[in-house]
C-alpha cells in the first residue's frame, strides 16, 4: 500500500471541507461523508478522476504546475493556500530556506523601540516571541518572557480569558503555523510545537483541517489582568532579511481607553525595571 503523501493528506482534508452545494455541480443523492467526492473535484479541475485519485492517494508524486493550478482553482484557494499546495508538491524551490534563524537584527530592535505607543514584537516561524518593545513585553507579561504564542493559546489556562475571541485566535495561529510549516518544513521549532501539542484536541482538530493563512491585518481585543480591556489594530510585516521572522505592531485608537491602558502598562513596566 502506498503511503499517503503530505500533499495527498492536504487535498483529502480540504476536499472534506467543501460544501458541494457551493460548487455549482448537480449533487443529488445521499452522502456518507462530508465534502466533495474525488470525481467531483476532478470535474471541477478538468482532470481525469483516475489522476486526481492517484494524486490524493500518494501514487502520483510529481504533478505539473498546470495541474496544481487547476486543482487550486477548483478548490478556490486563496494565495496563501495555493502557495502551500505548490510547496507540498515541491514546486516552489528557493522561496525560503528549510529552517529560519532566530536572531533579531539590531536595526529591527531599534525600529520596534521607535513605536512608543504601540505593542510590537518579532515572531519566529513557530510564533515564538523573539523580541518585543516595552509595551509588547508588558502586554504579553502574563505569559512570561519571550513566550511561544502557539503554546500559550492551547496550554495556558489564562488564554481563554485573555483573548476576547479565543476560537478566532486559535484558528488564526494554527493556519499561520501550517503556512510556515510549508515554507520551512525542517524548522525544529515548528516540528517541536506540533509534537508538543499532539495530545491537545483543540489543536489537533484545527491542525487536521489543513487550513493555511498568513496573519492578517486584524482587530483584537484582550482582557489584561492589570490593565483590563485593550482593543488593538494589528499589522504584520515580513522581515525581508530574516525569512520566517515577522514584525507585528498593535496600535490603539488615539485618545481611547485602550491607549490609556497601554500607557499604564508601559508606566508599570518602567517602574518595575527601575525598582
Amino acid at each position: 500500500m502506498v503511503d499517503v503523501s503530505p500533499l495527498g493528506q492536504f487535498l483529502r482534508a480540504r476536499r472534506a471541507q467543501v460544501d458541494p452545494a457551493e460548487t455549482g455541480l448537480l449533487t443529488g443523492g445521499n452522502r456518507r461523508v462530508p465534502g466533495l467526492r474525488r470525481e467531483e473535484v476532478a470535474v471541477l479541475a478538468g482532470v481525469s478522476a483516475d489522476y486526481y485519485a492517484r494524486l490524493e492517494q500518494g501514487r502520483e508524486r510529481h504533478p505539473s504546475p498546470q495541474m496544481l493550478a487547476a486543482i487550486a482553482r477548483a478548490f478556490r484557494f486563496d494565495a496563501d493556500t495555493r502557495g502551500h499546495l505548490f510547496r507540498l508538491a515541491g514546486l516552489s524551490p528557493g522561496d525560503a530556506p528549510a529552517t529560519a534563524g532566530d536572531r533579531v537584527h539590531p536595526a529591527l530592535l531599534t525600529l520596534m523601540d521607535g513605536f512608543p505607543r504601540a505593542a510590537a514584537y518579532v515572531f519566529g516561524p513557530a510564533f515564538d516571541v523573539l523580541a518585543a518593545n516595552p509595551l509588547g513585553a508588558a502586554l504579553l507579561a502574563p505569559f512570561g518572557e519571550r513566550p511561544s504564542m502557539v503554546r500559550v493559546v492551547f496550554t495556558d489556562p489564562g488564554a481563554p480569558a485573555f483573548f476576547d475571541d479565543w476560537p478566532a485566535a486559535a484558528d488564526a495561529v494554527v493556519d499561520a503555523l501550517r503556512r510556515n510549516s510549508g515554507l520551512f518544513p525542517a524548522d525544529p521549532d515548528i516540528l517541536a510545537v506540533v509534537e508538543d501539542l499532539a495530545d491537545r484536541a483543540e489543536f489537533t482538530g484545527r491542525w487536521a483541517r489543513q487550513g493555511v493563512g498568513a496573519l492578517p491585518r486584524t482587530d483584537k481585543t484582550f482582557h489584561h489582568p492589570e490593565a483590563g480591556r485593550i482593543d488593538l489594530t494589528y499589522q504584520t510585516f515580513d522581515v525581508r532579511d530574516a525569512p520566517g521572522q515577522q514584525l507585528q505592531v498593535g496600535t490603539a485608537a488615539p485618545g481611547s481607553r485602550s491607549e490609556q491602558a497601554l500607557t499604564y502598562l508601559g508606566a508599570v513596566t518602567t517602574r518595575v525595571r527601575a525598582g
